[in-house]
């Protein structure tokens, strides 16, 4: 069996999660007539990935102005679900495709990055909230828990994600082996030329297909008051792309591209996955379950419990 895939590499309209939702819909119909029936978007796209802010953070103290602009974060950030998932998924089942994107999810006073999942037929299948925000993502992202690691079955095969530098996290990447991943979505902000490496890595040692897609977004892409360290030179490159896709024996079939905005596909032989395990399964006859085990809690984990 085969599928064609796409990576899309895009900018969010930050802070406007009207006009991103607009843009994804557009792009979603985009990679359709080019006949993608997964769509894998990146990290926070939905409305914004707030590259160089630092929200007036200080070891002891916040500045006033912090509060400001974590309240435009906030507003702009989607409920789930919501609105925007409700023109996604009429947009996936549109196009006739799987569609995998980045978003900030807005629950209570908290914000979580997290990925969602639509089906062909327009279904919101899922979420997964990102477990660990990565160095001052933590000052403005809540941590997911094990009760929202979902891999979803489909016809061309198990399909989930893990976000961006979750990925160098080595007991989930063998949480995901364990659920049987083979579509292993990774929406990421890292735009390093390393992050290919782990793309290719991940590929190897899971024996999966990995998408991965990264914003490409420039100073310009943002309101002329955002503060960001690089600078306000409009053409000031925030993040670069790197978008790619890569098979389970590690090759690159498509990707990465650091140009700019685009739309990369590839055409996956699904049988390349158990032609990779002949030699490696993770989770199977490359495993020692008597020496190295694994344990996972997926109940999830509120702050409150109302026991009557």
């Amino acid at each position: 069996m085969h599928l064609r895939a796409a990576v899309i590499q895009t900018a969010s309209v930050p802070f406007d999660s009207a006009a991103t939702t607009k843009k994804v819909v557009k792009l979603i119909l985009e990679a359709a007539a080019q006949g993608a029936r997964l769509q894998v978007f990146p990290e926070a796209l939905l409305s914004a990935y707030p590259k160089g802010a630092d929200f007036g953070a200080r070891v002891g103290g916040r500045l006033p102005r912090g509060r400001d602009e974590f309240l435009r974060y906030y507003d702009s950030a989607i409920d789930v679900p919501g609105p925007e998932t409700e023109q996604i998924a009429e947009a996936a089942r549109e196009a006739g495709s799987y569609v995998v994107i980045g978003v900030i999810e807005r629950d209570g006073g908290t914000l979580y990055c997290t990925v969602l999942f639509f089906s062909p037929e327009g279904e919101l299948l899922g979420k997964h909230r990102k477990l660990m925000p990565t160095a001052m993502e933590r000052l403005v992202w809540g941590y997911g828990d094990g009760s929202t690691l979902p891999v979803f079955d489909t016809p061309f095969g198990k399909l989930g994600s893990v976000i961006c530098w979750e990925n160098y996290m080595p007991l989930l990447r063998m949480a995901m082996y364990g659920k049987g991943i083979q579509l292993y979505c990774m929406p990421t902000a890292d735009d390093k030329d390393s992050w290919l490496a782990t793309a290719r890595h991940i590929a190897l040692e899971g024996r999966c297909f990995v998408l991965t897609a990264c914003q490409y977004l420039t100073r310009a892409d943002f309101p002329e008051d955002y503060d960001a360290i690089q600078g306000n030179a409009p053409d000031t490159v925030l993040m670069r792309g790197g978008s790619a896709i890569v098979s389970p024996l590690g090759e690159v079939l498509a990707g990465p591209d650091y140009e700019g905005e685009c739309i990369l596909t590839a055409d996956l032989d699904l049988d390349d996955i158990a032609r990779g395990k002949f030699d490696f399964d993770v989770v199977g006859h490359y495993a020692r379950p008597d020496i190295f085990q694994l344990v996972v809690d997926e109940s999830p984990t509120p702050p409150v419990v109302l026991k009557r």
